[in-house]
């Protein structure tokens, strides 16, 4: 595979210069028709300007070559619940999954993002996975694959809420060439965490080397020691 090829399919996917992508993509495919990740940029590239059928045929042909890439079943359920509105086919809306709630929910944009291809398919509204570790918490999507990390402060948080008991459901906002950002919902709270607001709606300055907890005097107090090696 041609890496700079992929790297300017990529690039078009995300500033969604989606007639150029598609161009790319083809190119790609005329060297070398069963490079999948290609494939699965193309269908994606299809979909977001409404050619649906062309989406479908290109992932079921990525099926074809590799029946468990879960990129192209993922998509081809989303195709499957597309629904037709004034004769154009869209996907389902879903701006409901964003509703805020003061002190349970919260927007984040990602640092130090990960490789462009482990989330450039992925849709607002797609679910990931919080993964904390002892000196940071990841987002990955549900296969595994590394996407970003949350900041510092709010994930030193975070880490010690989850360990008390605390669960997430984390939901990609939005994506383009220079950012990602997640929304995170408490979804239950550990009884060690209660009352204790996930996210607070103040800005709080973090003192460098100050712990987190002496910050927060609400979060539960907690071990600060950490493994020597990170999961």
């Amino acid at each position: 595979m041609d890496n700079s090829a992929s790297q300017t399919a990529i690039s078009l996917a995300l500033s969604g210069k989606w007639k150029e992508a598609i161009s790319a993509n083809l190119d790609i495919l005329n060297k070398s028709p069963n490079d999948t990740d290609a494939l699965c940029r193309l269908s994606r590239a299809y979909s977001e300007l409404g050619k649906f059928p062309l989406a479908k045929k290109t992932t079921t042909r990525v099926l074809e070559i590799d029946p468990g890439n879960q990129i192209a079943l993922k998509f081809l359920e989303k195709l499957k619940v597309a629904k037709k509105t004034n004769g154009a086919i869209s996907l389902p809306s879903c701006n409901e999954s964003f509703l805020e709630e003061p002190g349970k929910t919260k927007l984040i944009q990602l640092m130090h993002l990960g490789e462009p291809e482990n989330y450039v398919n992925l849709d607002p509204g797609e679910e990931v996975k919080i993964v904390p570790y002892s000196h940071r918490v990841s987002i990955t999507s549900l296969d595994g694959e590394y996407i970003g990390r949350l900041p510092d402060d709010i994930a030193a948080r975070l880490k010690c809420l989850i360990k008390n008991g605390n669960k997430y459901q984390t939901l990609i906002k939005s994506v383009n060439s220079r950012e990602v950002t997640v929304f995170v919902r408490e979804t239950e709270k550990g009884a060690k965490n209660s009352p204790s607001p996930s996210f607070s709606s103040e800005k709080i300055d973090y003192v460098s080397f100050t712990p987190p907890e002496l910050v927060h005097k609400d979060v539960p107090n907690v071990s600060t020691t950490e493994e020597s090696s990170e999961d």
